[in-house]
């Protein structure tokens, strides 16, 4: 165990809660704590709400365990709209070690470490030492994991399990694929084994029994079924642990998981003593040939409160023991090679770089070379030495070791840069930003605002000063919709043109800051004409508050002492987005194949001879 100089941060992010604690020694967490989701815009808002309710602490390595694949640097939540870079949001929350791994593989690792108090057993059967261990549990979604014994402890599998092919065994279940298939192509196991499958399945069973659905939500099924208070709730609980035994008997036929099936998740640890004796073990010992094959494997309930973040926590320690012992760093292992053929100086820069890797990854040249105890141009041979181009192209090996990512951060450009420094430097900060900006999307933000514009009469893009481009770069793309547009840059005629407004144009308001006067008077002048207001501006600024539909674009340049040069690129993306997602409405087919009709004249103007299904082929051929 590495020791722990500071406290650990540790959390475990569901489509619904994402929760949070500080793991102040081996075992232990304090200050625990459970957001919504829906309260944050974003996986760092959240986190950052955390931290501000915490007392003044140095945090300087974490795991985050997520209801999602974690495959590569870029997380996307399923069943949630966040997404994040993992390497930028170590950086931007300022942490050393930052380790993003899926939830049930989380959960996974904490297996072997649970006492007899912190599961309980379910039905017969006994585990075989050392065996592989499965592991499934429904709430937002159903996870699926599983063990496999190694030499020095335990290997998780990551899988997608949950999304295995749901087959009916009597009417009750058949009745529920049916009604499930009005919706859905595929149902997959996770469509009834979670908390939005369970409210599926008693509307289907309520048709099946001929009575009125309630506006129930999952909770109120299993409590009203756990008070015997209604009978299809009741029949609808009854499935699903009757579904769950199947699922669960599935996975450990197919892992040969003698080492026993483990349920965990939201929903069945609630459940107490009802799921022992509902149908989940019959249902899991229904093997036809093989139920004597599962009767060996025992089936436990985890009843530990913080076994994912016990997971995590281990997951993490041993990615931290990998870092220290330098094995997981490529460049640290090429410079312990190389120390023998360095100049002394250049030995002193080798022996900081090694005692301080993560230290040195966001240290300017200047203070590498003062702890070194040697020159700047000493620093760069140093880094020559190991065949990288300069400093910057060292440290980027470096963090590339480090994290398993090569990060995209803000460097400040220096005057004794070389040109291919600078080039390096002025596009590694564009791509920061975007990456950044990418991070901050909200699905629901993008979907409102292309709904709006795709069914608009007209539309107004409002700019001023150097955001103009943007807004006749969006008029350009827009009018080949057929949609009568116009970009107004003049603050007296954005005015005047917000004035003749009507209730199904659109106004499209770009500024960097949001607190630009004259166009915070075009809204409300807009919002009483009864026109709607989309916003390419800055969180938390007024004019976000006072929009429609909101695409936020938050960055670190100066736009009050510097010409803005990533800000408007991030404000042209932006409109990008909103024209793309336009143009693929535009050519989605109708729901019985055929392509959508042009409007009716008078519906939406038309320029002459441009068709209002402009295809995306011909938005995206022509160059600005």
């Amino acid at each position: 165990m590495t020791p722990f100089e500071h406290p650990r941060l540790i959390a475990d992010i569901g489509g619904t809660y994402a929760r949070f604690a500080l793991e102040t020694a081996p075992g232990r967490f304090d200050h625990a704590a459970s957001l919504r989701c829906a309260d944050h815009a974003d996986f760092h808002a959240a986190i950052s709400a955390f931290l501000a309710g915490l007392p003044s602490t140095t945090i300087r390595h974490a795991a985050v365990a997520i209801a999602n694949p974690v495959d590569g640097d870029l997380v996307r939540m399923t069943n949630y709209h966040w997404q994040f870079s993992i390497e930028q949001m170590r950086e931007r929350l300022g942490f050393e070690t930052l380790v993003v791994v899926n939830d049930f593989t989380a959960l996974a690792m904490a297996l072997p470490r649970l006492s007899m108090e912190q599961r309980r057993q379910v039905g017969s059967g006994a585990p075989r030492e050392p065996s592989v261990i499965g592991l499934l549990g429904s709430g937002s979604g159903l996870g699926v994991s599983g063990l496999i014994p190694a030499a020095d402890g335990w290997v998780a599998l990551g899988t997608e399990g949950g999304h295995t092919s749901f087959a009916p065994q009597d009417e009750r279940e058949i009745a529920i694929l049916r009604f499930a298939w009005k919706q859905f192509s595929h149902v997959s196991f996770e469509r009834l084994l979670s908390g939005s499958g369970l409210e599926l399945m008693y509307r289907a069973l309520a048709e099946h029994a001929g009575v009125k659905a309630e506006a129930l939500s999952a909770p109120d099924i299993t409590q009203r079924a756990l008070a015997g208070a209604d009978r299809v709730c009741m029949d609808t609980l009854e499935v699903f642990c009757g579904l769950l035994g199947t699922a669960a008997s599935n996975l450990a036929v197919t892992l040969g998981a003698f080492g026993g099936i483990y349920i965990g998740g939201g929903i069945v640890p609630r459940l107490g003593e009802y799921f022992d004796r509902s149908p989940f073990r019959a249902r899991f010992e229904d093997k036809g040939r093989f139920t004597d094959y599962v009767k060996a494997i025992p089936t436990y309930v985890i009843t530990a409160p913080n076994a994912t973040f016990v997971g995590a926590s281990a997951i993490l320690e041993a990615q931290l023991r990998s870092l220290e012992t330098g094995s997981g760093s490529a460049i640290l292992d090429q410079i312990r090679r190389a120390i023998p053929g360095l100049s002394p100086a250049e030995k002193r820069v080798a022996e900081h770089v090694l005692a301080q890797p993560r230290t040195v990854l966001g240290d300017p040249i200047a203070e590498i070379a003062r702890a070194a105890e040697v020159s700047q141009p000493t620093v760069i041979r140093f880094c020559r030495s190991l065949g990288c181009e300069g400093l910057s192209d060292f440290k980027l090996r470096l963090a590339s070791g480090l994290t398993g990512t090569i990060p995209v951060s803000h460097v400040q450009v220096q005057q004794s840069d070389s040109m291919n420094e600078l080039g390096a430097k002025v596009l590694g900060n564009t791509a920061s930003a975007i990456l950044q900006v990418r991070d901050q999307l909200n699905r629901e933000s993008i979907e409102r605002a292309i709904e709006l514009l795709n069914s608009a009469h007209r539309i107004e893009f409002h700019a001023s000063g150097h955001y103009g481009v943007v807004a006749q770069d969006a008029q350009f793309k827009f009018l080949r919709f057929g949609i009568g547009c116009n970009a107004c840059t003049d603050p007296r005629l954005q005015v005047l043109a917000a004035g003749v407004l009507g209730p199904r144009d659109v106004v499209v308001v770009i500024s960097s800051s949001g607190k630009v006067p004259e166009l915070l008077e075009v809204v409300d002048i807009a919002h009483a004409r009864g026109a709607a207001v989309v916003a390419i501006t800055a969180s938390q600024s007024p004019l976000a508050r006072k929009a429609d539909a909101v695409l936020i674009v938050d960055h670190d340049e100066d736009v009050a002492t510097h010409v803005p040069m990533v800000s408007r690129i991030l404000h042209l993306l932006v409109i990008d987005i909103l024209a793309v997602g336009v143009a693929m409405r535009r050519q989605a087919p109708n729901e019985d194949g055929t392509q959508p009709a042009v409007p009716a004249p008078g519906r939406r103007r038309v320029a002459p001879g441009v068709s209002a299904s402009t295809p995306l082929a011909r938005l995206t051929s022509h160059s600005r």
